[in-house]
């Protein structure tokens, strides 16, 4: 019962978003998406299962989600699953990352990664615009995801940092 297909979370579905530090090819994905759907399995908050669900995106990013109407996930849960994606990212030699970096397609429409420094300087440069597409790692529930996930840069958060310039 725990892990359901990502598509079957409700919209309101609480979400936590992760980023390999380079994209990873099928056979690369492979492993790191066999450990992650085994955790997850398992996954549970004070002892209950997490009805929850994973989806892989452009080769890169990683999408956890539980359905927070059938239980919510604790602090020591939330812990846990970061710690095993850290784990299973350094047994496979791939860094899982939290926030911190912005994620954006170039102007051949790969997706690359940039400090906020660097991306606030690539805006003063002009090598990236308000048009530019970003993958905002920063949402927190299913719909947005699913809406939102790739938008264009001047209508995120990172609008502050090209702002900035």
């Amino acid at each position: 019962m725990p892990q359901v297909p990502f598509s079957e979370l409700p919209s309101s579905g609480r979400l936590w978003v992760f980023a390999c530090d380079r994209e990873l090819a099928a056979d690369q994905a492979r492993p790191l998406l066999e450990r992650v759907d085994a955790y997850l399995a398992q996954w549970k908050a004070h002892g209950a299962p997490l009805r929850c669900g994973r989806e892989w995106l452009h080769d890169r990013f990683l999408a956890v989600g539980i359905d927070p109407t059938a239980e919510q996930a604790s602090g020591c849960s939330i812990d846990d699953l970061f710690r095993n994606l850290r784990e299973i990212g350094r047994a496979l030699g791939v860094q899982v990352l939290g926030a911190g970096r912005v994620f954006y397609r170039d102007a051949q429409g790969r997706v690359q990664s940039a400090t906020r420094a660097e991306f606030s300087a690539m805006a003063q440069r002009g090598d990236v615009t308000a048009d530019t597409p970003i993958f905002d790692t920063s949402v927190i529930v299913a719909d947005d995801w699913r809406r939102r996930f790739e938008r264009r840069a001047g209508d995120a958060w990172t609008a502050e940092l090209m702002a900035a310039t």
